[in-house]
């Protein structure tokens, strides 16, 4: 069946035809939505909601023949809006009153990306091996705990416990520049 019979099926209210859409646009707007957002939890929601959003409003759609275009933009004005959650969070005010608050001379050098980056693989290579593999899934590849637990054969409350220990010993190493890694830690959840 093409695109086009699927859509006006959709229009009629056939739950078959929105699977099949789905089935045809899902990985694709899965693929889009993490490239920006970094989180495959909140990537997926959002493209939940798009279909969510396609089928309550499958009345009114003009398109004939491809949904491609209306699909991909209602993810972006998605993810547009999920990025303006983070934006106004006390975390990023936080991390802009911290920010505001160092002289500027040291401002320009305390979020220089390399050596933020620098100092921060050094201080995750110090940590003992299973927390530096925690530590890297959950927070940098946004993988549920369970997940990891599953991946490393551990219990997910030892996960919990190396990830708890693995961030304190990378807020002592990474003095100032943990608000900076707070702060993308955030923006990736």
């Amino acid at each position: 069946m093409n695109e086009a019979q699927l859509i006006i099926e959709l229009k009629m209210g056939s739950t078959h035809a929105l699977e099949k859409i789905y089935d045809l646009y899902s990985a694709r707007l899965y693929a889009f939505g993490l490239h920006y957002s970094k989180s495959r939890e909140a990537t997926q929601e959002l493209v939940e909601d798009v279909f969510i959003w396609l089928w309550m409003n499958r009345k009114s759609i003009r398109q004939k023949e491809s949904l491609r275009s209306i699909l991909f933009i209602r993810l972006k004005h998605y993810l547009i809006n999920a990025y303006r959650k983070t934006a106004n969070s006390p975390q990023f005010r936080n991390y802009l009153d911290y920010l505001a608050s160092v002289p500027t001379e040291a401002a320009d050098s305390a979020i220089e990306y390399d050596e933020f980056v620098k100092k921060l693989n050094l201080a995750i290579s110090q940590l003992p091996s299973t927390q530096q593999k925690v530590v890297r899934l959950v927070k940098f590849e946004a993988f549920r705990i369970e997940d990891v637990a599953r991946q490393l054969n551990l219990t997910e409350q030892t996960v919990r416990n190396q990830l708890y220990l693995g961030l304190k010993q990378l807020k002592q190493a990474l003095g100032v520049y943990y608000i900076l890694l707070e702060f993308l830690f955030f923006v990736n959840t």
